[in-house]
């Protein structure tokens, strides 16, 4: 499995046993709040400006980012039926060991 997939089942995961928020403004309360244990953004997010902001936040409150290729995929993984273009993992409940697999 590759690791994008394994990041979107921890999601998946996440979203049945822990925590997550969904969206670009709850990723962003997330980090800035210090509770995001993950955050996950799509690159296809049009115009890109609008996501910019989240890798230096998160760089600068040591949380993890990582890309996907599609906001279809991510929001697929969050459990909603339309796209978003980011996801926080707040608690990865069952899914901690492979979180923790993941972003080693």
């Amino acid at each position: 499995m590759n690791k994008v997939n394994e990041i979107l089942e921890v999601i998946e995961i996440a979203r049945e046993t822990g925590k997550i928020r969904r969206g670009l403004n709850e990723a962003t309360k997330a980090v800035e709040r210090g509770i995001a244990k993950l955050v996950v953004v799509a690159d296809d997010v049009d115009p890109p400006e609008i996501a910019m902001h989240l890798q230096p936040l998160c760089d600068e409150k040591k949380i993890p980012l990582v890309r996907v290729s599609s906001k279809s995929e991510l929001g697929r993984a969050a459990g909603i039926e339309v796209s978003t273009a980011a996801v926080a993992v707040l608690d990865a409940g069952e899914g901690k060991k492979k979180l923790g697999d993941v972003l080693k």
